[in-house]
This record gives C-alpha cells, sequence and structure tokens, in this order.
C-alpha cells in the first residue's frame, strides 16, 4: 500500500532524531569522568591518597600502610617470603620478581648463546673433517693387537655415552623443541612427546651419574699429567701440523676431557639435576622456587658446555682417527696405532 509523503517524512526525522541522540549521548559520555568500577579483591586505591584523612586510607586499604600510590602493590611484587598459615611457604610469595629474571637467562643468554656455541662446535667438526679429512696412520696396519680396554671397562664408557646422548638429545628437545617440534607436532602431541621425553631424562640421569663415579675410579691413575703432556699441549697434538707426538696412555686432550668435560661438567650437571629431580640424598634442600630456578640455570649452562665439548670427542673416537675406535669396541687396537698415537704407552707395555 502506498504511503503518503508526510508520514514518511515523519518516520525518516524520527530515525534521525534518535541517530543525533545517540550520538550526543556517547560523546558526552566520553568527556564525562566516570567513577571506577570496585576492584576484584575489594580494595579500592584512589588515585590521590594525601586528599584523604589517613583514617579513611586506612579503613579503605587495611593493608597498605605506605603513604605512596600502589604501595600495596610493592609488597605483593616482591621476593620474601610473608606468612601463611598453610603448610605450602611457597604460597606466601605472590608475585616472585626472580622467576622473570629467571625466565629471561633461560630463554635470553642460555637459549641464544647456547644455540650458537652448539652451532659453532656441530659446523667446526664438520669443517674438520672436510678440511682435514680423518687422521690417517703414516704406516700400514701391523696386524698384532694390543689389548687397551677391559670387558669392566668398556661396559663403563659405553653406558655413560649412550646415556649422555639419551640426556643430551632430550634435553635439547626439552630447550629448544617449542621453537621446531612443536610447530610440525602440534600443541597436544608436543606435550605428550615432552612429558616422555622429561620421563627419560629424569630416569637416565642417575644412570649417567653412576656411570661417572666408576669410570673416574677405574682411569684416575691414568688420567695424571705426567710425562709427554706439555709436548702434546703445545703442539696441540700435531693435529694441525701433522707430526707425531709421543703420549702416554691417555694424550692430554683426553685427559682434560676427562678432568674438565667428565668429572667436573658431568658432577655439576649431576648435582643439579638431583636437585632439579628432589633427590639429593644425605642432605636436607629446601626445593623452593629460587633454588630450583639457580639450579636450573647451572644445569643448562653446564649441559650445553659438555654437548659442545663432547661432539669433538666423540668426532675423534669415531671417524676422524684412523683405529680410534677399535679400543672401546673390541677392547684391543692395532699396535701400529698404539706406537703411533700412544708411543709412550707403548714402549713401556714392550719392554
Amino acid at each position: 500500500m502506498n504511503r503518503s509523503f508526510s508520514s514518511v517524512s515523519r518516520s525518516w526525522v524520527l530515525a534521525l532524531g534518535v541517530s543525533l541522540s545517540l550520538l550526543s549521548g556517547m560523546s558526552l559520555a566520553e568527556r564525562a569522568p566516570m567513577q571506577p568500577l570496585p576492584s576484584p579483591s575489594g580494595i579500592d586505591i584512589p588515585k590521590n591518597l594525601n586528599a584523604i584523612p589517613n583514617g579513611t586510607q586506612a579503613q579503605s586499604q587495611p593493608a597498605n600502610t605506605a603513604p605512596k600510590e600502589g604501595a600495596i602493590w610493592d609488597t605483593a611484587n616482591s621476593d620474601p617470603y610473608n606468612y601463611v598459615s598453610i603448610p605450602d611457604k611457597e604460597a606466601s610469595v605472590l608475585i616472585q620478581r626472580s622467576g622473570q629474571q629467571w625466565r629471561l637467562i633461560r630463554n635470553g643468554v642460555i637459549t641464544v648463546y647456547g644455540g650458537w656455541l652448539l652451532a659453532l662446535a656441530f659446523f667446526g667438526v664438520i669443517a674438520m673433517y672436510m678440511v682435514k679429512g680423518p687422521i690417517k696412520l703414516h704406516e700400514p696396519l701391523s696386524g698384532t693387537k694390543i689389548k687397551r680396554f677391559n670387558g669392566f671397562d668398556r661396559l663403563t664408557h659405553w653406558t655413560m655415552a649412550f646415556s649422555f646422548i639419551a640426556l643430551a638429545f632430550t634435553g635439547l628437545l626439552i630447550l629448544y623443541g617449542k621453537y621446531f617440534a612443536m610447530p610440525l607436532m602440534g600443541g597436544a602431541a608436543y606435550g605428550s612427546f615432552l612429558m616422555l621425553c622429561k620421563n627419560v631424562h629424569n630416569f637416565t640421569g642417575p644412570l649417567f651419574t653412576l656411570s661417572i663415579v666408576i669410570f673416574f675410579l677405574l682411569f684416575v691413575r691414568k688420567n695424571i699429567f705426567g710425562e709427554g703432556d706439555m709436548a702434546w699441549l703445545m703442539s696441540f697434538g700435531g693435529i694441525f701440523s701433522g707430526k707425531h707426538v709421543p703420549a702416554g696412555f691417555f694424550n692430554f686432550g683426553e685427559k682434560f676431557w676427562f678432568w674438565f668435560g667428565m668429572v667436573f661438567l658431568g658432577l655439576i650437571i649431576s648435582a643439579s639435576g638431583f636437585v632439579l629431580d628432589m633427590i639429593v640424598p644425605f642432605m636436607d634442600i629446601q626445593y623452593l622456587r629460587g633454588t630450583m630456578q639457580l639450579a636450573n640455570i647451572i644445569h643448562s649452562s653446564a649441559a650445553i658446555l659438555m654437548t659442545a665439548m663432547a661432539m669433538g670427542h666423540i668426532y675423534i673416537g669415531t671417524v676422524g682417527m684412523q683405529g680410534s675406535i677399535d679400543g672401546m669396541k673390541t677392547g684391543y687396537v692395532d699396535a701400529t696405532w698404539a706406537k703411533e698415537h700412544h708411543e709412550i704407552w707403548y714402549n713401556k707395555i714392550n719392554k
């Protein structure tokens, strides 16, 4: 049905009036001051505390005794432990500022610089292999075998080696997996996989520590610094010059790996790992957040450094040197290899 011009005009005027009213109301609302909503805690903090009497401030802010704005949060945003009536004393710290510092160190310093260190070690080994190739013997193999390690020696070494590989693999996934594994697997699958890595890591750690202790007792006397070590150090084992450097049962490079890599770093990693697992024996340790964060920083730093050093050790012990793996694989080495790489030891057993 057709509508008259007047009725249509009234409709447009009414709509325009409503629209103008809404726009003007919104404009006035933006300029008008609005009272703040009550805080979720029930404690309202006025903007200017000096403008109200002290008694009023005490009633509105019973937990704030300092006459300055936001002082109530100075106590909340602090590390010291306050009083709580429940057994969990960690609940007395509402905001732990050192936790933010720990996160910055872990995700910044350790993750970034540790990643660069591991990359340099890995590509350095590859560059060494491509430029120099494996270290070959200067004389042909003699066919004469010399016993170097017994069965228990090799069992301890391979237990330490495989447990270290498992710890390094799972530890690197825990530290770096979110950057490359989680986007590929998805959050749910990555979470389950990471939990598996965590359990493998935690249960393999004590085995690694035990193998370190046993290996130390087996070979500590053979790793005392002595004859030939200074000459090996000055020439860096002849790895660049190719010249023969006499050495004892272990050369200086192996002794350095034994004392610094395996004993020092290995025991630091083990001790900090025991704290993170909350299984430190013979000591009463409070496993607080600050303690765990410090242990995590020490554990991650030492583990990355040991992993970088282990790349060189694994390279020399496998493809980097002809015949070097035979001792730990069969227990015997060729006489030519023994004479060339450990001449002092070779001369002693052939007197």
